[in-house]
């Protein structure tokens, strides 16, 4: 059986360990904070203390740094792919898609935590808004994920895709 990955499973499998750190570790275990945080912070009615500024903190900087993340794969990736015809299909395009949303929910929480966002609304209101930028996070980076896992060639049709050029990533 021939099998290939799409460019998302690929980046996160080269120059080991690292970009399984970079790309994967640090953003979901910052944002695993985040959620656990709220679950604390919701089944113990505190709107304030150590807990909430993890919250805030762990937020601010993921924000920040899938940005970044955002950026450089948009230039070094989806781009250099949609300009050459690279792309493996439609697992392949969803998986990375996918990936790079999570900008919108954990930039969005980024804002909220810097009050660039909202900084006039109740802070129920606000709490809600970070519940939603988090549950979000947590759908898109799951279809990521599930899209990631599959053989491109099962959802490209009657292509193949296994003979595309390997995607090159940041060492």
């Amino acid at each position: 059986m021939d099998m290939h990955m799409t460019h998302y499973m690929e980046l996160l499998m080269t120059n080991q360990p690292w970009n399984l750190i970079i790309y994967m570790v640090i953003p979901v275990v910052l944002a695993e904070t985040i959620a656990i945080s709220e679950l604390y912070l919701l089944f113990t009615g505190k709107d304030s203390g150590t807990v909430k500024t993890l919250s805030r903190v762990s937020g601010i900087i993921v924000g920040w740094y899938f940005l970044g993340i955002f950026v450089n794969l948009l230039f070094t990736a989806v781009i250099p792919l949609t300009s050459s015809n690279g792309w493996r299909g439609f697992a392949d395009v969803v998986a990375v898609g996918f990936y790079l949303l999570g900008v919108i929910p954990l930039f969005g929480i980024a804002l909220l935590g810097m009050n660039f966002i909202c900084s006039s609304a109740s802070q129920r209101e606000r709490n809600k808004l970070h519940a939603i930028f988090v549950g979000l996070f947590l759908v898109v980076a799951h279809i990521a994920m599930i899209f990631g896992m599959v053989d491109p060639s099962m959802l490209a049709g009657n292509e193949t895709h296994g003979n595309m050029p390997a995607m090159s990533h940041p060492k």
